[in-house]
């Protein structure tokens, strides 16, 4: 082995170790990220793997070719199942080795078994499979809205291009006999300079995907409710306020639906709080289940939730509400073997396409919900539409001072 071989060797090693201790640390402080651990080890499985085709022509052919080409290409399948992770997907243990076991069959025929640049060919067909698949997964994402995802696509789907690309170019290129004609192919296939490079830019930029993930988690984590697992007051107003931004663009057809959970006290008194706790988190469910992905369901504090509704008619908007009351005084008539009876009162508020704020909207909604309360409980009622004057500059205000939208009453 040549001197600049066992130098590229050498690098290869100390940089695939590194990034995979690496990104094994940024894990160990924040196990949330499990697809930060996969990628991590992916690297590390590559040192191994390099490691022992620097072994070539010490120690068996099992060693040095079979066992770590299936090692390399674990490696690549462990790149995949992160992104199949960080994209929010299953996985499956088998598909960690789906690549590795395929390579090893192939190779048990004589063609293969004879050329070792077909045997290059195939695992760099293999490669370019978890690489391009790694990709789809980021580009198929429904929760990664990192901007530096992007480039992770580009790189992968380059790499995977290249990878099969290399294999056909080095097998067009005279080699010397033996020992070098091995390093020749499978050396510039594995560690050539483009994956060198492409090995440190992957890793970093995978890093920075893990970082904007976690500020997402954190941030999502201050605008979520521990107990229901929906949007608290500060999440609710922050998502919602911005479609009533002045933007020159007309406000979507909106709606909110203000919830109270009726004689919620009692509750508490007759069977504990841990239990108040369980009707809380059964209506944050019932409400999620009878709404659509893109609406939002909040706990404003205490017993009192809302609902906001885009795109929905007046008419559906009621009808969700009704469907909401009716599905939880079900569900609620006998919780754990219990009668518990627990029902709920709504206001209705519906957006008429004024430039009022999402605050005021709710202060509608919420007058609406006092209504209900006073008229006996367990019902909808809408909001009454002459709460609001036009001023002058057609902007709508309040003939009185709203109301705290977190008041509800016992």
């Amino acid at each position: 082995m040549s001197d600049e071989v066992s130098a590229l060797f050498s690098t290869s090693i100390y940089v695939e170790s590194m990034l995979g201790l690496l990104l094994l640390f940024m894990w160990v402080q924040n196990f949330e990220i499990r697809a930060v651990a996969w990628w991590g080890s992916a690297h590390l499985l590559r040192a191994g793997s390099i490691s022992l085709f620097g072994l070539y022509g010490q120690v068996p052919d099992v060693i040095t070719i079979d066992l770590a080409n299936f090692i390399l290409l674990t490696s690549f399948a462990a790149t995949w199942i992160g992104t199949r992770l960080y994209a929010g997907r299953k996985i499956k243990p088998a598909m960690l080795f789906a690549g590795g076991i395929i390579w090893l069959l192939a190779n048990q025929f004589p063609l293969l078994q004879q050329s070792i640049p077909m045997r290059s060919l195939l695992s760099a067909f293999i490669i370019a499979g978890y690489t391009w698949a790694a990709a789809i997964e980021l580009w198929h994402c429904p929760n990664c809205p990192s901007v530096s995802r992007l480039p992770a696509i580009f790189l992968l789907f380059a790499h995977g291009a290249l990878f099969l690309l290399r294999t056909p170019l080095v097998m067009m290129l005279p080699h010397p006999a033996g020992t070098e004609r091995v390093f020749g192919s499978i050396w510039l296939t594995v560690l050539s300079s483009e994956a060198l490079l492409f090995t440190i830019s992957i890793a970093f930029i995978l890093m920075a995907m893990a970082k904007e993930r976690a500020a997402f988690i954190h941030k999502a984590a201050a605008m979520m409710d521990p107990l229901t697992g929906v949007w608290n007051r500060r999440g609710l107003l922050t998502e919602n306020e911005r479609f009533f931004l002045p933007s020159g663009k007309p406000v979507p057809e909106a709606a909110v639906l203000l919830i109270d959970l009726d004689n919620f006290k009692s509750i508490n008194d007759r069977f504990g709080h841990a239990f108040g706790d369980r009707v809380l988190q059964m209506f944050a469910a019932t409400a999620r289940a009878a709404v659509r992905g893109s609406d939002f369901v909040g706990r404003l504090g205490g017993e009192e939730f809302a609902v906001v509704l885009y795109g929905l008619a007046s008419e559906r908007a009621l009808a969700v509400a009704e469907r909401i009351r009716n599905v939880f005084a079900e569900q609620a008539a006998v919780i754990e073997g219990r009668k518990v009876g627990a029902t709920v009162s709504i206001g209705l508020a519906v957006h008429d396409g004024s430039t009022i704020a999402f605050t005021e909207l709710l202060w509608k909604a919420d007058r609406a919900l006092y209504r209900a309360k006073e008229g006996g409980r367990n019902r909808v009622e809408w909001a009454v539409p002459d709460f609001y004057s036009r001023g002058q500059d057609g902007v709508a205000v309040p003939l009185v001072q709203p109301l705290p939208v977190t008041r509800s009453v016992a």
